[in-house]
Order: C-alpha cells, then structure tokens, then sequence
C-alpha cells in the first residue's frame, strides 16, 4: 500500500520529491507529486500517446478541488507559482497510499475527501474519483458542494503552453458531458461527469512554475486554459467521478471500469509466487513499461521521457517477462523488433513523433541475441525460434562480419569493431552538441563480451537446428575472439579489463562495462580474471543503488549529475550511478560466489538500499540513476525499465519469487 502520514503529505519538500505514475499500456500515463504540486512539465491527469507508444500530449493538466461547506471555501490544492505556493491544499491531506492506485485523503473539519487516480488500460482515459464521508459517521453538512475545475495544456509533453489566442475556448455541453478541442489540429477531450452544475466560463491561470525543470535548466514557466468547473451537491451523494477521455465516454462505466482494473492489477501481480514485498512491488511496476506497438508490443525505456528504445527493450525483456512469466508478451516484443532489423541492426530508438527508427547502435542488436537465448531457455520453443528469428540472426552476423552502418564490422583478429569519430554507438552515448563526453570508437570492452555471447548463442543454435557448417563457423569465430580477447584487454597492472582498445590505444579508465564480461551466460574470462574485475568493481564502483560509470579516483570522475543539460551530459556517464548494472553485477557475483549460504545472503542484502528507494523519487518505481558521491540522490528519469527489470531477475535468481506453476 505504500502509505505516507501527515508527516510527509504535509512537508512540502518531502511530499513534492516523491511522484506517482499511472499508465494506460499504449504509451500514455499520468503523473504528478503526493500533494498534486506539478514540479514538472511532464506533470499532468491525462497524457496521452496519439500514434501509440508514442505523439504523447498533455491534454488535462490538472484538477483544482474546492470543498464548500457552511459558505467557506477550502481548496485542496497546490500550485508553484513565482514566490508562493497557492493554495495550500497540503495542508489538510492527512494520507496518500498506492492502492493499488494513487489515492489521497484531505480532511477539512469533519469533512473527510479521498481522491483516487487510474488510468484505464488499453484505452487514452483516467479517471479521478472522490469519496466523501465525515470522521465520525454523522451526515456530510447539508449545504457541503464539492467543486472542481479543469485545466488543461493541450502541448507535446516535452514543451509548455502560453497564453495565445489560437486558443478555441468553447465548451460542447451534453447531458453528462463535456466536450472541448482548443486546437484543431489535436483531438478533443471528452470528460465524462455526473456533478450537479456546470460552469462553463473560462480563464487563464498564469505562470505556474515547476521546480525540477528550473533545476534541470529547462523552461520552467507554463500558463493553463480553464474551459469549466463541476459542482458536485454532497448532501445526497458519497461519490462524484470524472473520466477524462480522447473519447467520448458515460461516466455510468466507472464502477464496472474500476472493478475491471483492480481485478487486471491483481492477475498481474499473481505473475509471480512471493512473500516478499519488495518482489511484488517491482511486478506492478514492471507492467507499465509493457505497451502496445501497433499489433505487437514494445518497453517504453523510461517515464517520463523515453520512448521505446532497442537497447533498454532487449536488456528489460527478460526481467519484465520472462522472469514474470509473460512468454506471449516476450515473444511478441521479439517479433515487433525483428520486423524493423535492418542492415543487420535493430533500431536504437522509435522517434516520439513517429519517424523511421534510428539505427545508431552498436550493442543493441547484440542484445537481441541474448534475450532469444533467455526466450529459448524459458520456454524451450525450439520450433518459435527458428521459424522467426534464426535465419534474422544468421543475417545479422553476415552483415557483422562484412560491415554495416558506422563501421561495425569484424577485425581481421576476430574481435568487433564500431564507431565512427563523432558518433556514440554504445550505451555511454551522452553528447553535446559535437563534443562526445565518452569517445569509445574502436572496440569497446561490453561490445566484445556481446559479440562473444551471440556467437556462441548461434553455435547453440544451429547445433540444434542441425546447420552443422555454420555451427563449426560460428565456433571458430568464437574461438579466435576469445584468444584475441584475452591478449588485448587484459590490464594486468590494474587487475581489470581496458574499457577500449583501439590499434595500440588502450583505455584504461575503470568502468562498469566490464561486468559483462562476466555476467553474460558465455564468458571468455577464466574464473581468476573473473575474480579479479569483481573485486575491483565491489572495490571502485559499487553502491548501495548501482554502480558507478567511473571511478571516482579518476580526474574526470563527476559525482553529481545536476544541472543545465550541458552539465547533466557531461556527468551522465563520468561517475554517475546505473541501477540497472546491478543486475549484471549481482548475476556475476553469484557465478563466482554463489553456491555459498553467505555468498547469497551478501548479495540480497546489496538490494536493501532499492527497497528503501522504492518509497522515494518515482513511487513503487527504480529511478534511472543516482549521485555518484553519497547521499546517492536519485537522478534522471523517476521510473526506468531496465532498472526495475534487472533487479526483478536477479530477485528470481536468489530464489525470492518465481511463476507459478501453471505458467
């Protein structure tokens, strides 16, 4: 339930730092702070994808409530406006839970106000409901009225909207309904009610401020259009609804439509066997990165700002789905990328306004192998694999070992090659503008242990489905990679491996990457070598919430990622902290050390500072990254996939949950 007292909900600083998220499962989603202060531009009760996953609007902002009793007005809610918050709605919100919704409790008085937020799945539509009962059973006040008043945005997610006369300010009014379209060229919000009055004049609120972005170097300032409010007479009633929707909807569903998805949650959550809290926790999480793409489907990398990307999609896969045991789910993800393998590479990243995919990844593409291999291993559907993916991947190492974009290709001494100067084609790809922060062109340690795996994997492979001449190929390749591998990137001095060799350039910042190098299911490090990264990187770059991309003993370590976005840039991968190299990093510990009572026992309680951090930052979510320096604030986006779903796999791995067993 996650519940927060007055302690927090009335402590401004500390209730605004911890956000909700709701989402639809085509891309959309809705998100605000516990006191419903939007700290954000991202901030908002409906944004909705428009060409699912992505073309994502903020269409309803926000929802202003005003409970009238005995003449007095009280607003409940919270605005950032310059010098001042107003009103102060915080004041009286004695409770906020996730239940498995977000939910808050106001109490004015005797008067007590529980306000409820959920997306519905599958459809551009939240619902806000309000129940509404006094403290010690007597009747609501008969003259007590509820009002509440819309504001909306009508914007791409990642702009804010300004006064301006384009604006339509007409309101269609129906009996239990509203209808406005501002713009012409967006659609039309529909809002679903069943209040009393209605008041349709409309008026502009002016320069509300969102804190996060002033601090991220962003604009900061945005004006909302109010098109109507609803009032809403208690003395016979104990509920009020509103369904805000793309759609024309009858507010008369809401009951139905709430029972239908409590009841979705909880067949959700029943994806995995656990008694662990943390566990089911992560599940719930987990869901809400799974979206639909056209008929398949897609992981949307991270909320509130990323699209669908090819890398975080094949790394998030199997802690998402597989390890939930949503094998439908993983295969049609599987499918909608291979449909889009081109030249032999998956796409980085889906554009948020549709364009064609990018394809400026390296190690995206190898990923793809490895969450086949992990598909293969969890349902044993030899016949699915080769029937879909099989001859994709064949072509993929031909396109490998006679180039393709940006330079990858196979070196005459077995080992890949990547990457042009100027152009990032690993997961370290921050840039600004022409300078790249992290210049590792040429062959990159991660990129090796990659291009290993999958050749292996497709050894496997084709043993199975009887291609004996390329299962010899791909052996060999194998076999030259692994030897050459082994003379070159071993930093014999440090203990550890060279993060990039190219020609005689070697790069010996230590760096994360080598993890999986270690962690990946084919490895070419002996036990000893694997041995020694570990040490050094429980050493150098572990933390309570990751590890860190950079030693902090090196001079260009950064141990805060705040700022402009130049400054972010330049830090995201100098130091900063990955929660989702966890993952890699507890699955090669337990490689090493894992037959041992004490070596799992050490590595479950390296999760304990994500259980504390589940109630922080992005509710019931792993944020994207954290401080290097301590206290390891949580950075970057509130609720990240491939963070959430390493550490659900490494929680399967320790034994802390699995499917059940009709799955």
């Amino acid at each position: 339930m996650m519940p927060f007292g007055p302690d927090i909900c009335t402590d401004l600083t500390a209730a605004t730092r911890r956000e909700w998220l709701e989402t639809n499962g085509l891309g959309g989603f809705a998100s605000s702070t516990i006191p419903g202060l939007h700290t954000r531009r991202y901030h908002g009760l409906l944004t909705a994808a428009l060409t699912p996953p992505v073309g994502r609007f903020v269409l309803l902002s926000k929802l202003e409530e005003t409970l009238i009793v005995h003449g007095d007005r009280v607003e409940l809610s919270a605005n950032q406006y310059p010098g001042a918050v107003h009103p102060q709605g915080y004041r009286y919100l004695t409770n906020f839970r996730l239940n498995p919704f977000p939910i808050a409790t106001y109490v004015v008085g005797d008067v007590v106000l529980e306000k409820s937020i959920y997306m519905l799945h599958g459809e551009q539509s939240t619902v806000v409901q309000y129940q509404i009962r006094t403290l010690h059973g007597q009747a609501v006040p008969a003259d007590a009225v509820l009002e509440v008043r819309a504001l909306i945005a009508f914007r791409d997610y990642h702009s804010t909207t300004h006064r301006n006369d384009a604006l339509d300010p007409t309101v269609h009014v129906a009996p239990g309904m509203l209808t406005v379209r501002p713009y012409v060229s967006l659609p039309a919000l529909h809002c679903a009610h069943d209040a009393d009055e209605v008041d349709t004049t409309g008026f502009w609120y002016y320069n509300f401020q969102y804190a996060v972005e002033r601090e991220r170097g962003l604009d900061d300032t945005e004006d909302l259009f109010s098109p109507f409010a609803l009032r809403f007479h208690l003395q016979q009633r104990t509920e009020a609804a509103i369904l805000a929707s793309t759609e024309p909807q009858d507010i008369r569903r809401v009951p139905e439509a709430h029972r239908t998805e409590i009841a979705r949650r909880q067949a959700v959550a029943q994806t995995l066997v656990t008694d662990d809290a943390f566990v089911h926790t992560l599940v719930a999480a987990a869901d809400q990165y799974i979206v639909a793409r056209g008929a398949e489907q897609t992981v949307i990398a991270g909320y509130h700002w990323f699209s669908d990307w090819g890398r975080d999609t094949m790394i998030a896969l199997p802690g998402l789905t597989l390890t939930t045991g949503r094998t439908d789910t993983a295969r049609s993800i599987l499918l909608a990328f291979a449909r889009v393998v081109d030249q032999g590479m998956l796409p980085n990243r889906f554009p948020d306004a549709g364009e064609t995919p990018e394809y400026n990844t390296v190690d995206a593409t190898l990923w793809f192998f490895e969450a086949i291999r992990a598909l293969w291993q969890a349902t044993q559907d030899s016949v699915f694999v080769h029937t879909h993916f099989y001859a994709i991947l064949t072509d993929i190492i031909d396109w490998h070992i006679q180039g393709t974009r940006y330079g990858i290709k196979v070196d005459d001494d077995g080992l890949l090659m990547a990457g042009t100067p100027g152009v990032q084609l690993t997961w370290m790809d921050a840039r600004v503008g022409d300078w790249v922060v992290t210049p590792r062109h040429g062959k990159p340690v991660e990129i090796q242990a990659l291009w290993y795996n999958a050749l292996r994997i497709m050894e496997h492979l084709a043993q199975t489905f009887g291609d004996l001449t390329n299962q010899q190929r791909y052996d060999t390749m194998a076999a030259r990679a692994y030897a050459r591998f082994n003379e070159v990137f071993w930093y014999d001095a440090g203990g550890y491996l060279y993060d990039v060799v190219q020609g005689p350039r070697r790069d010996a910042s230590l760096r994360p990457n080598q993890i999986l190098a270690v962690s990946l299911p084919y490895t070419m490090l002996s036990d000893v070598r694997a041995q020694q990264v570990l040490a050094v990187v429980e050493r150098e770059l572990l933390t309570p919430y990751g590890l860190r991309s950079l030693s902090p003993a090196d001079p260009q370590y950064r141990g805060a990622c705040t700022g402009d976005p130049t400054s972010r840039d330049s830090s995201y991968h100098q130091g900063t902290v990955w929660a989702w190299l966890m993952g890699p990093f507890i699955t090669a510990y337990l490689r090493m050390y894992g037959a041992t009572t004490q070596g799992r026992q050490q590595a479950i309680q390296w999760l304990s500072g994500f259980r504390r951090h589940l109630s922080d930052a992005g509710l019931g979510h792993i944020s994207e990254i954290f401080d290097g320096d301590p206290p390891h604030q949580p950075r970057g986006c509130i609720a990240q996939a491939w963070s959430v779903a390493e550490l659900l796999r490494v929680t399967a791995s320790l034994g802390l949950a699995h499917p059940p067993a009709s799955i």
